[in-house]
Protein backbone atom coordinates (compact mmCIF):
# COMPACT_ATOMS: atom_id res chain seq x y z
CA UNK A 1 0.00 0.00 0.00
CA UNK A 2 2.79 2.41 0.93
CA UNK A 3 4.55 1.59 -2.33
CA UNK A 4 1.41 2.40 -4.32
CA UNK A 5 0.93 5.68 -2.48
CA UNK A 6 4.58 6.61 -3.06
CA UNK A 7 4.32 5.76 -6.75
CA UNK A 8 1.13 7.83 -7.11
CA UNK A 9 2.79 10.76 -5.35
CA UNK A 10 5.85 10.54 -7.62
CA UNK A 11 3.63 10.40 -10.71
CA UNK A 12 1.76 13.50 -9.52
CA UNK A 13 5.01 15.38 -8.93
CA UNK A 14 6.31 14.51 -12.39
CA UNK A 15 3.01 15.53 -13.96
CA UNK A 16 3.28 18.89 -12.19
CA UNK A 17 6.76 19.22 -13.72
CA UNK A 18 5.25 18.61 -17.17
CA UNK A 19 2.58 21.25 -16.50
CA UNK A 20 5.25 23.74 -15.41
CA UNK A 21 7.66 23.18 -18.32
CA UNK A 22 4.91 23.28 -20.93
CA UNK A 23 3.58 26.51 -19.44
CA UNK A 24 7.10 27.96 -19.53
CA UNK A 25 7.14 27.67 -23.34
CA UNK A 26 3.97 29.61 -24.12
CA UNK A 27 5.10 33.25 -23.86
CA UNK A 28 8.87 33.81 -24.41
CA UNK A 29 8.50 33.89 -28.21
CA UNK A 30 6.43 37.07 -27.82
CA UNK A 31 8.09 38.77 -24.83
CA UNK A 32 11.51 38.59 -26.46
CA UNK A 33 10.34 40.84 -29.30
CA UNK A 34 9.82 44.13 -27.46
CA UNK A 35 13.34 44.51 -26.01
CA UNK A 36 14.81 43.80 -29.47
CA UNK A 37 12.34 46.06 -31.33
CA UNK A 38 14.98 48.56 -32.44
CA UNK A 39 17.29 45.84 -33.76
CA UNK A 40 14.40 44.11 -35.55
CA UNK A 41 13.26 47.37 -37.09
CA UNK A 42 16.75 48.18 -38.38
CA UNK A 43 17.42 44.65 -39.67
CA UNK A 44 14.08 43.86 -41.28
CA UNK A 45 12.60 47.26 -42.11
CA UNK A 46 9.40 46.52 -40.21
CA UNK A 47 7.38 49.60 -39.27
CA UNK A 48 5.75 50.27 -35.90
CA UNK A 49 2.56 48.58 -37.05
CA UNK A 50 4.61 45.81 -38.67
CA UNK A 51 6.23 45.08 -35.33
CA UNK A 52 2.78 44.97 -33.74
CA UNK A 53 1.98 42.08 -36.11
CA UNK A 54 4.54 39.93 -34.26
CA UNK A 55 2.13 40.00 -31.32
CA UNK A 56 -1.15 40.38 -33.20
CA UNK A 57 -0.66 37.30 -35.42
CA UNK A 58 0.02 34.76 -32.66
CA UNK A 59 -2.70 36.24 -30.43
CA UNK A 60 -5.20 36.04 -33.28
CA UNK A 61 -4.21 32.43 -33.91
CA UNK A 62 -4.70 31.67 -30.23
CA UNK A 63 -8.25 32.89 -30.73
CA UNK A 64 -9.06 31.14 -33.99
CA UNK A 65 -7.53 27.80 -33.05
CA UNK A 66 -9.25 27.76 -29.66
CA UNK A 67 -12.63 27.45 -31.41
CA UNK A 68 -11.39 24.33 -33.18
CA UNK A 69 -9.78 22.90 -30.05
CA UNK A 70 -12.65 20.64 -28.91
CA UNK A 71 -13.12 19.22 -32.42
CA UNK A 72 -9.39 18.58 -32.87
CA UNK A 73 -9.24 16.96 -29.46
CA UNK A 74 -12.11 14.67 -30.42
CA UNK A 75 -10.22 13.52 -33.52
CA UNK A 76 -6.60 13.31 -32.33
CA UNK A 77 -6.75 13.37 -28.54
CA UNK A 78 -5.37 15.99 -26.18
CA UNK A 79 -2.05 14.23 -25.53
CA UNK A 80 -1.08 13.91 -29.19
CA UNK A 81 -2.13 17.51 -29.88
CA UNK A 82 0.13 18.82 -27.10
CA UNK A 83 3.09 16.78 -28.38
CA UNK A 84 2.60 17.95 -31.97
CA UNK A 85 2.17 21.54 -30.83
CA UNK A 86 5.46 21.49 -28.90
CA UNK A 87 7.17 20.16 -32.03
CA UNK A 88 5.70 23.05 -34.03
CA UNK A 89 6.99 25.57 -31.47
CA UNK A 90 10.48 24.07 -31.72
CA UNK A 91 10.41 24.26 -35.53
CA UNK A 92 9.37 27.92 -35.38
CA UNK A 93 12.25 28.71 -33.02
CA UNK A 94 14.74 27.02 -35.34
CA UNK A 95 13.45 29.07 -38.27
CA UNK A 96 14.14 32.25 -36.33
CA UNK A 97 17.80 31.24 -36.26
CA UNK A 98 18.07 31.56 -40.04
CA UNK A 99 15.59 34.34 -40.78
CA UNK A 100 16.86 37.54 -42.41
CA UNK A 101 13.62 39.27 -43.41
CA UNK A 102 10.54 40.71 -41.80
CA UNK A 103 8.32 38.38 -43.81
CA UNK A 104 10.00 35.24 -42.48
CA UNK A 105 9.96 36.66 -38.96
CA UNK A 106 6.21 37.16 -39.26
CA UNK A 107 5.92 33.57 -40.52
CA UNK A 108 7.72 32.28 -37.43
CA UNK A 109 5.33 34.27 -35.25
CA UNK A 110 2.47 32.50 -37.00
CA UNK A 111 4.07 29.05 -36.67
CA UNK A 112 4.90 29.39 -32.99
CA UNK A 113 1.58 31.10 -32.29
CA UNK A 114 -0.23 28.14 -33.86
CA UNK A 115 1.60 25.69 -31.62
CA UNK A 116 0.89 27.74 -28.52
CA UNK A 117 -2.75 28.11 -29.55
CA UNK A 118 -3.20 24.33 -29.74
CA UNK A 119 -1.78 23.84 -26.25
CA UNK A 120 -3.88 26.62 -24.75
CA UNK A 121 -7.01 25.15 -26.30
CA UNK A 122 -6.64 21.66 -24.84
CA UNK A 123 -4.35 21.89 -21.80
CA UNK A 124 -6.87 23.37 -19.30
CA UNK A 125 -9.08 20.32 -19.93
CA UNK A 126 -6.14 18.02 -19.19
CA UNK A 127 -5.52 19.88 -15.92
CA UNK A 128 -9.19 19.66 -14.97
CA UNK A 129 -9.16 15.90 -15.66
CA UNK A 130 -5.88 15.03 -13.93
CA UNK A 131 -6.29 17.34 -10.91
CA UNK A 132 -10.05 17.38 -10.40
CA UNK A 133 -9.94 18.40 -6.72
CA UNK A 134 -7.04 20.84 -7.04
CA UNK A 135 -7.56 22.18 -10.53
CA UNK A 136 -7.58 25.82 -9.38
CA UNK A 137 -4.18 25.49 -7.71
CA UNK A 138 -2.64 23.63 -10.67
CA UNK A 139 -4.15 26.14 -13.07
CA UNK A 140 -2.38 28.77 -10.99
CA UNK A 141 0.91 26.89 -11.44
CA UNK A 142 0.32 26.62 -15.20
CA UNK A 143 -0.50 30.33 -15.47
CA UNK A 144 2.47 31.29 -13.27
CA UNK A 145 4.90 29.32 -15.39
CA UNK A 146 3.41 30.86 -18.52
CA UNK A 147 4.08 34.32 -17.10
CA UNK A 148 7.47 33.21 -15.77
CA UNK A 149 8.36 32.09 -19.28
CA UNK A 150 7.46 35.59 -20.41
CA UNK A 151 9.94 36.99 -17.91
CA UNK A 152 12.58 34.58 -19.17
CA UNK A 153 12.05 35.66 -22.77
CA UNK A 154 12.16 39.36 -21.93
CA UNK A 155 15.36 39.01 -19.92
CA UNK A 156 17.32 36.42 -21.89
CA UNK A 157 16.53 37.43 -25.46
CA UNK A 158 18.34 40.82 -25.37
CA UNK A 159 21.13 39.31 -23.26
CA UNK A 160 21.69 36.42 -25.73
CA UNK A 161 21.48 38.83 -28.67
CA UNK A 162 24.10 41.10 -27.11
CA UNK A 163 26.37 38.22 -26.11
CA UNK A 164 26.27 36.59 -29.56
CA UNK A 165 25.93 39.73 -31.67
CA UNK A 166 22.88 38.17 -33.37
CA UNK A 167 19.24 39.07 -32.83
CA UNK A 168 18.34 35.82 -34.59
CA UNK A 169 20.02 33.76 -31.86
CA UNK A 170 18.44 36.08 -29.31
CA UNK A 171 15.07 34.78 -30.50
CA UNK A 172 16.03 31.21 -31.48
CA UNK A 173 17.34 30.00 -28.09
CA UNK A 174 13.70 29.11 -27.31
CA UNK A 175 14.19 25.84 -29.15
CA UNK A 176 15.92 24.42 -26.04
CA UNK A 177 13.01 24.67 -23.57
CA UNK A 178 10.64 23.60 -26.36
CA UNK A 179 12.59 20.38 -26.95
CA UNK A 180 12.76 19.73 -23.20
CA UNK A 181 8.99 20.11 -22.93
CA UNK A 182 8.53 17.84 -25.94
CA UNK A 183 10.67 15.11 -24.36
CA UNK A 184 8.83 15.32 -21.03
CA UNK A 185 5.41 15.32 -22.70
CA UNK A 186 6.23 12.18 -24.69
CA UNK A 187 7.54 10.41 -21.59
CA UNK A 188 5.18 11.59 -18.86
CA UNK A 189 1.93 13.05 -20.20
CA UNK A 190 -0.85 10.52 -19.42
CA UNK A 191 -2.79 8.84 -22.18
CA UNK A 192 -6.26 10.18 -22.91
CA UNK A 193 -9.16 8.30 -21.28
CA UNK A 194 -11.11 6.01 -23.62
CA UNK A 195 -14.04 7.68 -25.35
CA UNK A 196 -17.10 6.25 -27.02
CA UNK A 197 -16.86 6.10 -30.81
CA UNK A 198 -17.97 9.37 -32.36
CA UNK A 199 -18.63 10.99 -28.97
CA UNK A 200 -17.32 14.47 -28.44
CA UNK A 201 -18.17 17.69 -26.68
CA UNK A 202 -20.29 19.96 -28.84
CA UNK A 203 -19.48 23.66 -28.63
CA UNK A 204 -22.86 24.65 -30.11
CA UNK A 205 -24.77 24.65 -26.80
CA UNK A 206 -21.96 26.63 -25.22
CA UNK A 207 -22.04 29.26 -27.96
CA UNK A 208 -25.76 29.72 -27.35
CA UNK A 209 -25.07 30.80 -23.79
CA UNK A 210 -24.70 34.50 -23.03
CA UNK A 211 -22.21 33.63 -20.28
CA UNK A 212 -19.77 32.16 -22.82
CA UNK A 213 -19.68 35.47 -24.70
CA UNK A 214 -19.37 37.43 -21.46
CA UNK A 215 -16.34 35.35 -20.49
CA UNK A 216 -14.84 35.96 -23.93
CA UNK A 217 -15.31 39.72 -23.61
CA UNK A 218 -13.78 39.97 -20.13
CA UNK A 219 -10.89 37.68 -21.01
CA UNK A 220 -10.20 39.60 -24.22
CA UNK A 221 -10.24 43.08 -22.71
CA UNK A 222 -7.90 42.05 -19.89
CA UNK A 223 -5.48 40.11 -22.09
CA UNK A 224 -5.41 43.01 -24.51
CA UNK A 225 -3.56 44.81 -21.72
CA UNK A 226 -1.09 41.95 -21.58
CA UNK A 227 -0.50 41.85 -25.33
CA UNK A 228 0.03 45.62 -25.44
CA UNK A 229 2.44 45.52 -22.51
CA UNK A 230 4.40 42.69 -24.14
CA UNK A 231 4.61 44.59 -27.42
CA UNK A 232 5.14 48.17 -26.24
CA UNK A 233 6.34 48.41 -22.62
CA UNK A 234 10.01 48.03 -23.58
CA UNK A 235 9.79 50.31 -26.67
CA UNK A 236 7.91 52.91 -24.58
CA UNK A 237 10.82 53.16 -22.18
CA UNK A 238 13.37 52.97 -24.98
CA UNK A 239 11.69 56.12 -26.32
CA UNK A 240 12.55 57.69 -22.94
CA UNK A 241 16.21 56.79 -23.39
CA UNK A 242 16.37 53.32 -21.83
CA UNK A 243 18.59 50.65 -23.41
CA UNK A 244 17.28 47.37 -24.80
CA UNK A 245 18.70 45.44 -21.84
CA UNK A 246 17.18 47.73 -19.21
CA UNK A 247 13.81 47.93 -20.90
CA UNK A 248 13.86 44.13 -21.24
CA UNK A 249 14.54 43.88 -17.52
CA UNK A 250 11.50 46.06 -16.86
CA UNK A 251 9.37 43.73 -18.96
CA UNK A 252 10.86 40.77 -17.09
CA UNK A 253 9.95 42.37 -13.75
CA UNK A 254 6.38 42.77 -15.00
CA UNK A 255 6.28 39.12 -16.06
CA UNK A 256 7.68 37.94 -12.72
CA UNK A 257 4.97 39.90 -10.92
CA UNK A 258 2.46 38.22 -13.22
CA UNK A 259 3.83 34.79 -12.39
CA UNK A 260 3.74 35.35 -8.64
CA UNK A 261 0.18 36.68 -8.72
CA UNK A 262 -0.97 33.92 -11.09
CA UNK A 263 0.38 31.30 -8.67
CA UNK A 264 -0.61 32.81 -5.34
CA UNK A 265 -4.01 34.37 -5.92
CA UNK A 266 -5.90 31.23 -7.09
CA UNK A 267 -4.51 29.31 -4.10
CA UNK A 268 -5.86 31.99 -1.77
CA UNK A 269 -9.09 32.66 -3.62
CA UNK A 270 -10.12 28.99 -3.86
CA UNK A 271 -10.91 28.95 -0.13
CA UNK A 272 -14.25 30.54 -1.02
CA UNK A 273 -16.40 29.86 -4.11
CA UNK A 274 -16.85 33.54 -4.99
CA UNK A 275 -13.80 34.80 -6.91
CA UNK A 276 -15.19 38.27 -7.62
CA UNK A 277 -13.50 40.16 -4.74
CA UNK A 278 -10.11 38.89 -5.93
CA UNK A 279 -10.92 39.69 -9.55
CA UNK A 280 -11.77 43.27 -8.53
CA UNK A 281 -8.49 43.44 -6.61
CA UNK A 282 -6.51 42.45 -9.73
CA UNK A 283 -8.46 44.92 -11.84
CA UNK A 284 -7.70 47.71 -9.36
CA UNK A 285 -4.00 46.87 -9.69
CA UNK A 286 -4.25 47.12 -13.47
CA UNK A 287 -6.05 50.45 -13.20
CA UNK A 288 -3.27 51.90 -11.06
CA UNK A 289 -0.51 50.41 -13.22
CA UNK A 290 -1.82 51.58 -16.59
CA UNK A 291 -2.63 55.02 -15.20
CA UNK A 292 0.94 55.27 -13.92
CA UNK A 293 2.36 54.25 -17.30
CA UNK A 294 0.12 56.82 -19.02
CA UNK A 295 0.59 59.88 -16.83
CA UNK A 296 3.76 59.38 -14.75
CA UNK A 297 5.94 56.86 -16.66
CA UNK A 298 9.26 58.18 -15.34
CA UNK A 299 8.11 58.57 -11.73
CA UNK A 300 8.16 54.89 -10.71
CA UNK A 301 8.75 52.52 -13.66
CA UNK A 302 9.40 49.45 -11.51
CA UNK A 303 6.30 50.09 -9.43
CA UNK A 304 4.07 50.45 -12.49
CA UNK A 305 5.54 47.28 -14.01
CA UNK A 306 5.02 45.28 -10.81
CA UNK A 307 1.51 46.56 -10.19
CA UNK A 308 0.24 46.10 -13.73
CA UNK A 309 1.97 42.72 -13.97
CA UNK A 310 0.42 41.43 -10.75
CA UNK A 311 -2.99 42.64 -11.89
CA UNK A 312 -2.71 41.01 -15.32
CA UNK A 313 -1.29 37.71 -14.07
CA UNK A 314 -3.75 37.32 -11.22
CA UNK A 315 -6.71 38.22 -13.41
CA UNK A 316 -5.63 35.76 -16.12
CA UNK A 317 -5.40 32.76 -13.81
CA UNK A 318 -8.53 33.65 -11.82
CA UNK A 319 -10.58 34.07 -15.00
CA UNK A 320 -9.37 30.68 -16.24
CA UNK A 321 -10.44 29.12 -12.92
CA UNK A 322 -13.83 30.86 -13.06
CA UNK A 323 -14.43 29.44 -16.54
CA UNK A 324 -13.51 25.92 -15.43
CA UNK A 325 -15.74 26.21 -12.34
CA UNK A 326 -18.82 26.88 -14.47
CA UNK A 327 -19.03 23.21 -15.50
CA UNK A 328 -18.11 20.11 -13.50
CA UNK A 329 -17.41 17.65 -16.33
CA UNK A 330 -13.74 18.10 -17.41
CA UNK A 331 -14.32 17.91 -21.18
CA UNK A 332 -17.15 20.45 -21.03
CA UNK A 333 -15.20 22.75 -18.72
CA UNK A 334 -12.17 22.52 -21.01
CA UNK A 335 -14.33 23.33 -24.03
CA UNK A 336 -15.73 26.41 -22.28
CA UNK A 337 -12.22 27.56 -21.34
CA UNK A 338 -11.12 27.01 -24.94
CA UNK A 339 -14.01 29.09 -26.29
CA UNK A 340 -13.33 31.84 -23.77
CA UNK A 341 -9.74 31.95 -24.95
CA UNK A 342 -10.89 31.81 -28.59
CA UNK A 343 -13.01 34.93 -28.52
CA UNK A 344 -10.82 36.55 -25.90
CA UNK A 345 -7.55 36.23 -27.76
CA UNK A 346 -9.14 37.50 -30.97
CA UNK A 347 -10.04 40.67 -29.07
CA UNK A 348 -6.67 40.81 -27.32
CA UNK A 349 -4.84 40.47 -30.64
CA UNK A 350 -6.11 43.87 -31.74
CA UNK A 351 -4.76 45.73 -28.72
CA UNK A 352 -1.09 46.10 -29.83
CA UNK A 353 -2.27 47.37 -33.22
CA UNK A 354 -4.61 49.87 -31.53
CA UNK A 355 -1.76 51.14 -29.36
CA UNK A 356 0.51 51.40 -32.43
CA UNK A 357 -2.18 53.35 -34.30
CA UNK A 358 -2.67 55.71 -31.36
CA UNK A 359 1.10 56.15 -31.18
CA UNK A 360 1.30 57.06 -34.85
CA UNK A 361 -1.50 59.61 -34.35
CA UNK A 362 -0.16 61.18 -31.15
CA UNK A 363 3.57 60.29 -31.16
CA UNK A 364 3.09 59.10 -27.59
CA UNK A 365 2.26 55.83 -25.83
CA UNK A 366 0.05 57.66 -23.32
CA UNK A 367 -3.14 57.31 -25.37
CA UNK A 368 -2.64 53.55 -25.62
CA UNK A 369 -2.25 53.12 -21.88
CA UNK A 370 -5.33 55.31 -21.27
CA UNK A 371 -7.24 53.02 -23.67
CA UNK A 372 -6.44 50.10 -21.36
CA UNK A 373 -7.56 52.07 -18.30
CA UNK A 374 -10.95 52.28 -20.00
CA UNK A 375 -10.95 48.54 -20.80
CA UNK A 376 -10.24 47.71 -17.16
CA UNK A 377 -13.12 49.92 -16.04
CA UNK A 378 -15.52 48.06 -18.36
CA UNK A 379 -14.42 44.63 -17.08
CA UNK A 380 -14.77 45.81 -13.48
CA UNK A 381 -18.49 46.34 -14.12
CA UNK A 382 -19.00 43.07 -16.05
CA UNK A 383 -17.33 40.90 -13.38
CA UNK A 384 -20.29 41.56 -11.09
CA UNK A 385 -22.20 38.85 -12.99
CA UNK A 386 -19.77 36.06 -12.04
CA UNK A 387 -21.59 35.02 -8.87
CA UNK A 388 -20.98 31.27 -8.29
CA UNK A 389 -24.60 30.57 -7.39
CA UNK A 390 -25.49 31.60 -10.93
CA UNK A 391 -23.05 29.30 -12.77
CA UNK A 392 -25.54 26.48 -13.38
CA UNK A 393 -28.30 28.79 -14.55
CA UNK A 394 -25.92 30.74 -16.77
CA UNK A 395 -24.72 27.60 -18.56
CA UNK A 396 -28.05 25.74 -18.60
CA UNK A 397 -28.70 22.17 -17.56
CA UNK A 398 -28.89 21.03 -21.20
CA UNK A 399 -25.17 21.58 -21.92
CA UNK A 400 -23.84 18.06 -22.46
CA UNK A 401 -21.59 15.84 -24.52
CA UNK A 402 -23.10 14.52 -27.64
Amino acid sequence: MDVNVTHKHASTVWLLVVVAIIGLNLRPFMTGIGPLAESLRDATGLSQQGLSMLTLIPMALMGVVAFAGPALQGKLGARLLVILALLVIAIGAILRWVTTSGGVLLLTAAIMGFGVAIIQAVFPGIIKRQFMQRSSVVMGLYSAMMMGGGALGAQLSPWVAQATGSWQIGLAWLVMPALLALFLAVKLLPMDPPRSEGKRVSITPLLRRRRTWLLMLCFGLVNGGYSSAVAWLAPAYQSLGWSAAYSGSLLAVMAIAQAVAALVLPAIACRKPDFRPWLWFTLALQLVGFAGLAFWPAAAPLLWAIVVGAGLGGCFSLTMVVALEHLKEPAQAGALAALMQGGGFLLAAMAPWIVATLYDATESYMAGWVWHVGCVAVVSVLVWQFAPKGYAQAMGVSVSAE
